[in-house]
């Protein structure tokens, strides 16, 4: 299975190489068109809140190739999630829609006559990312209930063995490079490894017990985790809040502070100390549901460690679980914006091109994430975008380390549009005021225009990148990124709008008004902005004479008052 796997590689690697490289970017378009929607772009990102923010936007005709705008699109930004693109970019193209990958129980022994098991069990993670989730193969706790079940089927009564979560699959940290110490307490940056299950996430509930502060329940109880318990109570003039914290590396979870007044209870969601260990618990919990005895003791094995009982020819598979495909965990990673999804994607990606044969890109690679980072490398070459334009250190977009420019961006965009995973990918991405995080965005755009794209959001950093389908069967790819950019707030210290999702939106329905209107006369190319088209003098005048339903959240209210649409 593995040979085939390879050799699909090679295949995969030489088609690639087949494959048109997208042609040379076209000029700006000549036309008044173009120039409105330039004018209009320029004097939006010109507004005094941006003077200290950086603006990095490219915009293209994917019939044609032609820029119909770009503001510093050669630059480096941080990208955040729109990193995700290039993951999935990566893993569609070296892994197919429809790769899967396995959870698998193994036995060092074989059942006595009376159904004693007196070797070991070994649960070996194959990066299962949806293990233990309503988007696996197995809903929650279904999976370890099915591999108990195939081992009483296998006559085992009881295990006198140990138990074995083999987590040793991928070699490296188990973050992402870049990722901060700050994000890895957190759900939306849990441990990564080859041995997940539930997202890699427990659920703390902290609620008011009569009078009193507080009990705190933490789910699954497989998890382990130890609760220090010091909240108090709150006074009417004390607005205590609660805090939660667990030092890295340990199970203990501190929690302080108090429920608020007339607050009953609070939920949380973190990351959980030890992931494999949680599945492995699952498992010995399972067995005890389907009868099986164990005396045994439950032992992780991770990185850098081996497991060497799987050469061992007395070892024997028990069961396998399979993943949803590919195109499925796709779409849950790029529709919730899944870190977790997109760096075991990435690994998966990079053990692949390991086993390859392909190359290392001149470096010394010694972890998965490296390997998977040297074929992402080697495939952005391959269809034309420079090193000098990208440099990702994780696969997830939450480091701040990453780097790529708008061009880069729409060039990739353009790459997929050619693939013949198009639709995969496409239909996966959030779809405006649809789904997924762009559920309340974009909504009400000109009919017949839709919108398909990655959000992007860190501290100061603010992205989105995808496609825009005009009604007249035009479709735009853009990359819009903002930089740098601190939020207005509040005398209460609240965050003032606009916001910067709006920000985002709004020159999205600049592109969506200005992409199937009809050509007018004007100066070709790129126009500087105009004094009768200033968002914080004259906003009225950036706004066409027939706005369509994408514009009205914009351009209404400056109809109205003539005021800065701030």
């Amino acid at each position: 299975l593995f040979r085939g796997a390879l050799l699909s590689l090679a295949l995969l690697a030489v088609r690639a190489q087949a494959q048109p490289v997208p042609a040379a970017r076209a000029p700006v378009a000549a036309s008044g068109v173009t120039a409105t929607l330039a004018a209009r772009i320029d004097a939006f990102i010109a507004q005094p809140r941006f003077a200290s923010a950086r603006w990095g936007i490219d915009v293209i005709n994917l019939a044609d190739g032609k820029t119909l705008y770009d503001h510093d699109a050669n630059k480096l930004f941080v990208p955040a999630s729109n990193a995700k693109l290039y993951t999935t970019a990566l893993a569609l193209h070296l892994l197919g829609p429809e790769a899967r990958f396995s959870t698998t129980l193994y036995a060092t022994d074989r059942p006595d006559g009376h159904g004693l098991l007196r070797g070991d069990l070994i649960l070996r993670g194959g990066g299962d990312p949806a293990l233990g989730t309503d988007t696996g193969a197995a809903d929650g706790l279904d999976w370890a209930d099915a591999l108990a079940a195939r081992l009483a089927a296998a006559g085992v009564v009881r295990v006198k063995g140990d138990l074995i979560a083999d987590d040793t699959m991928f070699r490296g940290p188990p973050f992402g490079t870049g990722w901060g110490a700050e994000d890895l307490f957190a759900d939306y940056a849990p441990a990564v490894g080859a041995l997940t299950t539930g997202e890699g996430t427990i659920n703390v509930t902290v609620r008011r017990q009569g009078a009193r502060c507080c009990t705190i329940d933490v789910q699954p109880a497989s998890a382990s985790v130890r609760v220090d318990n010091l909240s108090v109570n709150a006074t009417p003039d004390d607005p205590s809040s609660l805090l939660l914290y667990r030092p890295l590396g340990h199970d203990t979870l501190y929690v302080s502070g108090s429920l608020p007044q007339g607050v009953r209870a609070r939920s949380y969601t973190l990351a959980a100390p030890d992931p494999a260990r949680m599945a492995g618990q699952q498992l010995i919990d399972a067995l005890a549901r389907t009868g099986i005895g164990f005396s045994g003791r439950l032992h992780v094995l991770r990185w850098p460690q081996t497991d060497a009982a799987l050469d061992d020819p007395h070892t024997v598979r028990i069961a396998t679980l399979q993943s949803p495909p590919l195109a499925q965990l796709v779409r849950h990673m790029l529709e919730y914006s899944d870190n977790l999804y997109a760096q075991t994607l990435l690994l998966q990606a990079g053990l692949m091109w390991q086993h390859s044969g392909q190359g290392s890109c001149g470096w010394v690679l010694h972890w998965t994430e490296q390997w998977g980072l040297c074929a992402m490398r080697t495939l952005l070459g391959q269809i034309g975008i420079n090193r000098e334009a990208v440099h990702f250190s994780e696969g997830s977009g939450l480091s701040r380390q990453d780097m790529v420019s708008p061009r880069a961006t729409t060039t990739l965009l353009a790459w997929i549009a050619q693939q013949p995973w198009v639709t995969t990918l496409s239909d996966a991405l959030p779809h405006a005021g649809k789904n997924g995080t762009l559920t309340w965005r974009l909504k009400n755009l000109p009919d017949g225009d839709s919108v398909q794209a990655k959000t992007g959001t860190l501290a100061h950093m603010y992205t989105l990148s995808g496609y825009l389908d005009a009604g007249d069967g035009k479709r735009l790819a853009f990359a819009l990124m903002l930089n740098n950019y601190q939020r207005p707030i509040e005398h209460n210290g609240d965050w003032a709008p606009p916001f910067p999702t709006h920000d985002l939106d709004s020159i999205v329905r600049l592109i969506a008004a200005r992409a199937d209107a009809p050509a007018s006369t004007g100066t070709a190319g790129r126009t500087s902005t105009s004094a009768s088209c200033r968002w914080t003098n004259s906003p009225a005048a950036c706004c066409p004479p027939r706005t369509s339903s994408s514009m009205t959240a914009l351009c209404s209210s400056v109809r109205r008052t003539g005021t800065s649409a701030r």
